[in-house]
């Protein structure tokens, strides 16, 4: 094992010496990483820096399972990430839909979960293909493959057409089924795209499903953000971990002058998480290409994955993967 203060400088910020096995007379090192990171952008890293160039770096990622808050529950999936937000209309469905396949991209496998059961977004984002949701023979929904990601939704068992009226016990129960019974393997993380606001529905889930931490979504107007601040309050009520704030909508960039308009306002996401003493995990710009390709079941990150704005949503996965990971080491 290599010491950590050799490498300290090289490595990302929070790595320790246990994951590095270093071999001086071969000139190699391995790196074992417990969370999805973009490993190109590390190796490129390790390549530069003065202290780990000279090796030659084998990366591996072996991501670890972090404490829930429902520790009693087997668990079956991986790390299961709630996107939250106070009220509906700040995107919190494409946000969900977006980190579930940054992760992927980094290399985890991801499942996403359509909790949003008056309104799932994920069918429409994400389509179906060519595939229904089928039953096996242990009565376990097969989620669907959309992308690498394991996909399940109410909106894959009810009719487009359909309005869903229940009352919220009905509702809650629906959705605690809609988890347990989907036939979901091997995951690293599970996305749950949660329905808006902080009231029954969103307690139950947040307290019967076991959840490792959650991420509220917001854009920068103040409306948006006295709400936010309500799913803040809430998740720290029932002592779930809150990897941060991410604002959506920052700001308009004009295509041709490359002016930047901020339509809902500017700052307020950053101030929310100041005030509150969560991260502020990115700031998504209004794109219309971002817009334009859920509403033809092709999102961005595959559809054009060197868009900045793809970029961006990369960057931010492998934000929220490495804060999940630091945050539980604090805690344990």
């Amino acid at each position: 094992m290599s010491q950590f203060s050799d490498f300290k400088d090289g490595l990302p910020a929070g790595l320790q010496s246990d994951w590095i096995r270093l071999d001086k007379n071969n000139g190699t090192a391995e790196l074992t990483v417990p969370y999805a990171v973009d490993q190109e952008a590390l190796l490129q890293q390790l390549a530069e820096h003065p202290a780990t160039r000279d090796y030659q770096w084998q990366l591996q990622c072996r991501i670890k399972k972090m404490p829930n808050s429902q520790p009693e529950l087997p668990l079956t999936t991986g790390n299961v990430i709630v996107v939250s937000s106070g009220k509906g209309g700040v995107g919190k469905s494409s946000v969900s839909v977006s980190l579930a396949l940054g992760l992927q991209q980094l290399g985890a496998r991801v499942g996403l979960l359509d909790a949003d059961i008056y309104g799932p977004s994920i069918p429409t984002m994400l389509g179906r293909g060519d595939h229904q949701l089928s039953v096996n023979e242990r009565n376990k929904m097969e989620p669907l493959q959309r992308f690498g990601l394991q996909v399940n939704s109410l909106g894959y068992l009810v009719d487009d057409n359909d309005a869903t009226i229940w009352r919220g016990p009905m509702a809650s129960s629906a959705l605690q089924q809609l988890y347990r019974d989907t036939n979901w393997q091997q995951l690293d993380y599970l996305i749950v795209d949660m329905p808006p606001g902080t009231g029954d529905i969103q307690l139950t889930m947040a307290q019967k499903l076991p959840v490792t931490a959650a991420v509220v979504v917001t854009t920068p107007q103040t409306v948006a953000l006295r709400d936010a601040e309500k799913g803040i309050a809430m998740f720290k009520k029932l002592n779930i971990p809150l990897l941060g704030v991410l604002e959506n909508m920052s700001y308009y960039e004009c295509r041709h002058c490359g002016e930047r308009d901020a339509i809902f306002g500017a700052g307020g996401g950053d101030a929310l998480a100041t005030e509150h003493q969560v991260g502020l995990l990115g700031q998504w710009p209004l794109t219309t290409e971002f817009r334009d390709s859920l509403d033809r079941e092709q999102p961005l990150l595959m559809a054009q994955p060197q868009h900045p704005f793809s970029q961006l949503i990369r960057s931010t996965a492998a934000e929220v993967a490495r804060k999940l990971y630091h945050q539980a080491q604090k805690n344990v």
